[in-house]
């Protein structure tokens, strides 16, 4: 039996642990891995309130104070790198060298974010361009929003988690996390080790629950800012409980990725496979449509499934496996249904379509039809669907009637082709010569139609978490003209 890894509430500057607990069964293990304090009416209440009066003090810090602490941080994750990666196989059943992964991704995230705390500042605006401004000043600068609300998922709860807190606290904001009941562990873990690098106690509190939490806190008017990453569904509900506050939502996607005649089909299937099948395939850009140009259509299926065939699933605590379990048996079941529906729709399944508990086996679905679920709709799960095409504009057109618009892959050495995809696809973004399935933290991140509204990374998160405020000098100027 592994020890079971307490996850405590943080409500007003006190660690919580007395109350009703949740208990997470790790999908592989089959047994408790972690416990969640839940949290009751009262503590919410006295949440909001703390978030609301520890606002100014947090808005006063330095931002020189704020980027120190996110700089120790990064340097405290890395050391305890194992030790979270392994709370993420527990909680999760994702391999060791996915969450190893995560967790370096988390150090940059928090480093990035330090960065730009350093650079938050305003501007001079050109007031004497016109002649109502002349002889006045006008200054901006960016300040705090308020209390931010991070709700953050299950698939990526470290990394995502970083995001969203030390963007929120760079900016100079208070914030209430709440992790998901998947990864109560980790998300708690993450807080400790940034509170132990200096983040003051006021700067972050963590409320344990489930929709019902969720859907309390969006809508408190305490809350300024949410910032949402999960399902549509759940997207929807948190837009509609939050009114007329500022929302980020990061949402759900149906990624596509293009494999042109021109493409080398080895390098494409070895990244299709590597990036497929990652955590399961639990990811929002993770690899799930491949559309590939006829002539080289066989010759990519056969590659990409003896690729598929050669990963090592199992054991997530085992460094050698590329293929953990999912998040539960239902997600998994689901997958496997979705696969037999495809097949009885004329596909070829040439991989998995099995699995065992929650560990799916990795499927490659070969030919789908259009119509056919896993092509229609968000599998968020170990499959990879590869059909072919005829006509770069047509293949465009095939990607776009997904109502998802996250990220998409091309496989090109045809400039024109490029830019024709960039300005065409209706994504958040495109990765040329790789597949849909590849992040840079630095990087602006987020979709269009159903995947969302905003995008991540420190610096544009940092733009949604304060506001701008203008000083007006009315007869002062430095303009020189009066």
């Amino acid at each position: 039996m592994n020890t079971i890894n307490e996850a405590r509430c943080l409500v007003a500057g006190e660690w919580l642990t007395s109350g009703e607990h949740a208990d997470r069964v790790g999908p592989y293990l089959r047994e408790v891995v972690s416990r969640a304090r839940t949290t009751p009416p009262g503590d919410v209440d006295a949440a909001l309130a703390y978030a609301r009066q520890a606002a100014g003090r947090v808005a006063r810090l330095a931002p020189a104070t704020r980027a120190g602490v996110l700089e120790r941080a990064a340097a405290a994750v890395t050391a305890q790198g194992d030790r979270l990666a392994g709370l993420l196989a527990l909680e999760l059943g994702k391999p060791l060298k996915d969450g190893r992964g995560e967790i370096v991704r988390v150090a940059d995230t928090l480093s990035v974010a330090a960065a730009e705390a350093r650079m938050i500042g305003g501007e001079v605006l050109p007031v004497a361009g016109w002649g109502r401004g002349v002889g006045n000043t006008a200054i901006t600068q960016r300040a705090p929003a308020g209390p931010v609300l991070a709700i953050t998922p299950f698939n990526a709860p470290a990394n995502l988690l970083a995001h969203k807190l030390a963007a929120s606290f760079a900016a100079g904001n208070t914030t209430i996390v709440k992790p998901p009941p998947q990864a109560p562990a980790v998300s708690t873990a993450l807080v400790e080790l940034m509170l132990e690098a200096g983040m003051p106690v006021e700067a972050v509190q963590v409320l344990h629950g489930g929709g019902e939490l969720g859907a309390r806190l969006c809508a408190a008017p305490e809350i300024a800012v949410v910032s949402f990453t999960g399902s549509v569904t759940a997207g929807h509900a948190v837009a509609h409980a939050a009114g007329p506050k500022r929302v980020m939502l990061e949402l759900g996607g149906n990624a596509a990725t293009i494999v042109c005649e021109d493409a080398d089909i080895a390098e494409a299937a070895s990244a299709c496979a590597r990036t497929g099948y990652s955590n399961s395939g639990q990811s929002c850009i993770s690899v799930q449509r491949v559309y590939v140009h006829h002539s080289r259509f066989e010759e990519f299926a056969q590659e990409l499934t003896a690729r598929v065939k050669g990963l090592v699933v199992g054991d997530p605590l085992d460094p050698a496996t590329d293929v953990g379990s999912m998040v539960d048996d239902d997600a998994a079941e689901r997958v496997v249904r979705w696969t037999a529906e495809a097949a009885g729709q004329g596909a070829r399944v040439t991989a998995g379509g099995t699995r065992d508990g929650a560990v799916m086996a990795p499927t490659v679905v070969v030919a789908p039809p259009a119509e056919a679920r896993v092509v229609r709709e968000e599998v968020f799960g170990a499959l990879v669907a590869v059909l072919p095409y005829n006509d770069f504009d047509a293949v465009i057109e095939a990607c776009n009637r997904s109502a998802y618009g996250l990220q998409a892959g091309l496989f090109t050495h045809d400039v024109r082709r490029v830019i024709t995809a960039w300005r065409e696809l209706e994504v958040g973004g495109l990765v040329v010569n790789g597949s849909s399935n590849f992040r840079l933290d630095h990087v602006p991140f987020g979709g269009v139609k159903d995947s969302g509204i905003g995008r991540e990374s420190p610096r544009w998160m940092i733009e949604d978490f304060t506001v701008t405020k203008t000083l007006m000098l009315k007869g002062l100027t430095i303009w020189g003209d009066r």
